[in-house]
């Protein structure tokens, strides 16, 4: 009996690539780790002999020619899931779609391991992780395709369960080690967009802006850290260069909390702007914030702080030569 020429709907997965892979940015390039990038390494981690790969190409010669009935009774499955409706509303899309999954599977029954079968791989997983499909659903389709080729290879071979065990076993194996190139694909891409999230709203956190010539200005909300500090001191330093500024405004009446660490961080902002010709008036010291500084015993007699950001601003125009007058 041929694969997939049992009757009936197959009730379980198989790989889901809701659009064909498209190239990608060259971040993975560079972050990919040597075992998920060097297909002899990625043999040795998931165990993949040359044997096993025999045993792929000779499953492929019985389960090939059937493929595509494969693929069509998954895809009977799938419209029973909320992703079908999202991805595949369009005929011509469905149509493509399969053509990729052919395309995947006599890969896969190729049994070469290679630069480029790595590449195809993680191209799935960078795919997925763009169109944002779950983790699980992915997992679900590998396993439930390995189910059918079992099935498949059991129903065509009933008098041989030793030899089916150990190709069924290699078939695991190389799916497993496709499972980990995709997973590892998708992960890295998902930090990836991550980090430029986080830089972009750390960006958006440090909005140094000039606000009169030679004055810059930085109100600061939330939690000051290391990482937070060293953004605003290369943000100020950066304005200070560019704008030749000779006053830099740090507003911190949104700061959620000032203990030595972040007194210290601000220290050193306003000692490297000093060090570019450029007084820092830190405003917005509440008493509590003053209290928690006095009782900590942190030194900052350097340093110029007013009550409030009116204060500051007056003292900051005083500074440049602008006359400031305003209602009291």
């Amino acid at each position: 009996m041929t694969a997939g020429s049992k009757g009936g709907r197959i009730r379980f997965g198989g790989p889901f690539h809701p659009f064909p892979t498209l190239p990608m940015t060259t971040y993975s390039e560079t972050t990919t780790s040597t075992h998920q990038s060097d297909p002899d390494a990625l043999k040795v981690l998931y165990g993949l002999s040359d044997e096993d790969l025999a045993h792929v190409r000779s499953a492929g010669e019985f389960l090939l020619p059937d493929i595509a009935k494969l693929v069509d009774q998954w895809y009977d499955w799938l419209q029973l899931l909320p992703e079908y409706e999202e991805f595949f509303t369009d005929g011509e899309i469905l149509r493509h779609v399969k053509d990729f999954q052919l395309d995947y599977w006599s890969s896969f029954f190729t049994g070469t391991v290679d630069a480029t079968y790595v590449e195809d791989r993680r191209r799935v997983g960078e795919t997925h992780a763009r169109i944002g499909l779950p983790l699980q659903t992915y997992f679900a389709g590998m396993n439930g395709f390995l189910t059918l080729m079992a099935q498949a290879l059991s129903a065509g071979s009933p008098d041989a369960p030793h030899g089916r065990a150990e190709v069924e076993r290699a078939l695991n194996r190389l799916v497993h080690l496709d499972t980990g190139i995709v997973v590892d694909a998708y992960t890295q891409m998902v930090s990836h967009t991550i980090q430029q999230q986080n830089r972009m709203l750390m960006e958006m956190s440090t909005p140094v802006t000039q606000i009169w010539r030679g004055i810059l200005m930085l109100p600061l909300v939330g939690i000051i850290d290391s990482k937070r500090a060293n953004d605003v001191m290369s943000a100020t330093l950066g304005q200070i260069a560019s704008t030749r500024a000779r006053v830099f405004i740090l507003d911190i009446s949104g700061v959620a909390v000032v203990d030595t660490a972040v007194a210290n961080h601000l220290i050193q902002i306003t000692q490297a702007t000093r060090l570019m010709g450029c007084e820092s008036i830190i405003s917005g010291i509440s008493p509590a914030i003053a209290q928690t500084v006095v009782e900590l015993g942190i030194d900052v007699g350097s340093i110029r702080t007013t009550a409030t950001l009116r204060d500051a601003l007056a003292d900051s125009f005083s500074r440049v030569g602008v006359e400031f007058s305003g209602s009291h």
